[in-house]
C-alpha cells in the first residue's frame, strides 16, 4: 500500500515543504517544484521525485506531511501574547528585522547551532541554506514570496546539529512541528511567516514581475503583500504596484487549498499585517517561543498594543479560509484517508 503522501502529490495539494525528503531513510523522495511520482521500473527518474513503488513501506512520510495532517479550525487559539516589536538592527529588513533579529541574537549567545531557511540570489531565485552564525543572517532578510522545499534542508541539518530553529512558511512550519514531535526533537524553535501564497519562482521572474508590474527583475529592492496590493520598489527609488486579486491567480495551486495563514504550528509567529510601518506583528504560541524572545527581548523594540492589531489579522484569517477551505474540502473527499480543517486548539 503507498503512503497517503502519493495521494496529496496525485491530487496536486503538495506543498512542497520538503518534510517527506528530510525524514525518508532511503532517500526515495526528492522534492523541487513538488514531489513527484515516477514510473519505478525507469531507475533513471529515481533522483528526481518521489517513488512510492520502491519505498520500504515504513510510512513515516505520511506522519509529516502537512496535508494529511489537516488544518486547524481557530489559528489565533494558542496565541499566549501579541505585540509589535522592531530588532536594534533592522536595517535591510522587510519590516521591523524580528526574524532576523531573533536568529542573530541567538546565535552570538551561543543557543542554536543551526538554522534553516532560504536566500535569493540577484536573480530573486530562492536557495535553501543551512545558516550557522548571526553574519550568516544576513544573506536571508527580506521576504522572497517564492517557495523551495525549506524543510528537506532538515535531512543534512539532523546530522550535524544538536540545536536547530527552522524559519518558514505555514506549511513549513507545520510540517517542521510533525517532524519534531514524530521524528526528531533536535528542532528547538520553529518561527513561523504570516502567508497568503507564495508562487513558483520561473512564474514570479517571468511573468508577475515583467509583464504585470513591467519592471526588470534585476532592478527589484524590495517586494511585499499589503494593503491589498503587490507592491515592489525598485533601485531608482520608484513604487509599482498592483492589486493582490491581479497575481493571486498564479500562485502555487497548493496554495489555493491552504487554510492556515498565521502558522498556527509555529513557536513565534512574525508578519507585518496587525503592527505599523516598519514593526513586525508577533504571535507567542508555545512555551518554547516565550522562552527564546526572552533571550533575545533586551535587543527589540517592544509595542505592547499595536494598531490596527489582532482585529485584522483576524480579517485576513478569514479572507485566507474564505478562498481555500472550499477546494481544500472538496479534495478530502477524494482522499482515502481522513484529514480535514479541526476544531481543536493546539
Amino acid at each position: 500500500m503507498p503512503p497517503k503522501i502519493a495521494e496529496v502529490i496525485e491530487h496536486d495539494v503538495c506543498a512542497a515543504c520538503g518534510a517527506c525528503e528530510a525524514v525518508c531513510p532511503i532517500g526515495a523522495v526528492t522534492v523541487k517544484k513538488s514531489a513527484e511520482i515516477r514510473d519505478p521500473n525507469n531507475l533513471s527518474l529515481y533522483e528526481k521525485g518521489a517513488g512510492y513503488q520502491v519505498c520500504e513501506g515504513c510510512l513515516i512520510c505520511s506522519r509529516v506531511c502537512p496535508v494529511v495532517d489537516g488544518f486547524i479550525e481557530n489559528e489565533l487559539a494558542n496565541v499566549r501574547k501579541f505585540f509589535a516589536a522592531k530588532s536594534s538592527n533592522s536595517a535591510r529588513s522587510q519590516d521591523g528585522g524580528v526574524t532576523s533579529g531573533i536568529l542573530k541574537s541567538l546565535f552570538k549567545q551561543g543557543k542554536i547551532d543551526c538554522a534553516v531557511g532560504i536566500t535569493r540570489n540577484e536573480k530573486w531565485e530562492p536557495e535553501v541554506v543551512l545558516l550557522t552564525s548571526a553574519e550568516d543572517v544576513e544573506r536571508t532578510r527580506g521576504t522572497k514570496y517564492t517557495s523551495d522545499p525549506v524543510v528537506a534542508a532538515l535531512r543534512q541539518a539532523f546530522e550535524k546539529y544538536d540545536r536547530i530553529a527552522v524559519v518558514g512558511v505555514p506549511c513549513q512550519v507545520h510540517s517542521a512541528r510533525l517532524i519534531q514531535d514524530n521524528i526528531n526533537e533536535k528542532i528547538v524553535l520553529i518561527i513561523g511567516l504570516l502567508c497568503m501564497e507564495s508562487f513558483h519562482h520561473e512564474v514570479m521572474l517571468e511573468k508577475i514581475i515583467p509583464e504585470i508590474l513591467k519592471v526588470k527583475i534585476e532592478d527589484v529592492r524590495k517586494m511585499e503583500f499589503t494593503k491589498g496590493k503587490f507592491w515592489v520598489y525598485t533601485d531608482d527609488g520608484e513604487v509599482h504596484s498592483v492589486p493582490i486579486k491581479d497575481v493571486a491567480k498564479y500562485a502555487r495551486n497548493p496554495c489555493h487549498h491552504c487554510c492556515d495563514y498565521t502558522s498556527v504550528f509555529a513557536d513565534i509567529s512574525v508578519g507585518s499585517v496587525g503592527a505599523p510601518d516598519g514593526w513586525n506583528s508577533v504571535f507567542i504560541r508555545t512555551e518554547a517561543g516565550e522562552k527564546y524572545f526572552d533571550m533575545v527581548r533586551d535587543e527589540m523594540e517592544i509595542m505592547e498594543d499595536p494598531k490596527p492589531g489582532l482585529e485584522l489579522v483576524g480579517k485576513l484569517i478569514d479572507m485566507k479560509r474564505k478562498n481555500n477551505a472550499e477546494h481544500f474540502l472538496e479534495v478530502c473527499k477524494e482522499f482515502s484517508f481522513e484529514t480535514g480543517i479541526r476544531n481543536e486548539t493546539m
